[in-house]
């Protein structure tokens, strides 16, 4: 039997712009990988493709329940374009270990954006019974 999972995450664009020059190259590399960076900044309006790969990251942190436990990373989860655009999930390092623990056979995403936001879906497919571990509100205190 399979299980899904869904997530979802909107980003206001000027915003991610505005906390990256903030915080600099530091936080640019905190939550992405080179490739995901460069992919971007080859781009007319690179902040757009970034805010919509952060979203993307969100929704697959939702789906998955780790809001604040067990995080597995920003960089562990990488959203790159396959060789016709969509963008495809790449798991690594502590992602990749919580993905076999879980018996998740894998990740859709969906992103779109405008001139201010950006938007993006995750559907997360599990092997078998197992559902993504549940937080309750006892745990989060």
């Amino acid at each position: 039997m399979t299980r899904t999972a869904l997530g979802i995450d909107i980003v206001e664009i000027k915003r991610l712009e505005k906390i990256s020059k903030r915080w600099g190259k530091g936080f640019m590399e905190k939550v992405y990988t080179d490739k995901e960076l460069a992919y971007a900044n080859s781009r007319r309006f690179p902040y757009q493709h970034l805010a919509a790969r952060f979203a993307a990251k969100e929704a697959i942190f939702k789906a998955l329940g780790e809001v604040e436990t067990d995080f597995v990373g920003w960089k562990n989860i990488e959203i790159l374009n396959d060789a016709y655009g969509k963008p495809v999930v790449h798991w690594h390092n502590e992602a990749e270990t919580s993905r076999r623990k879980r018996n998740l056979k894998g990740a859709v995403v969906s992103l779109s954006h405008t001139e201010n936001y950006a938007v993006a879906s995750a559907m997360l497919v599990f092997n078998d019974k197992k559902a993504p571990r549940k937080i309750s509100a006892s745990s989060k205190k």
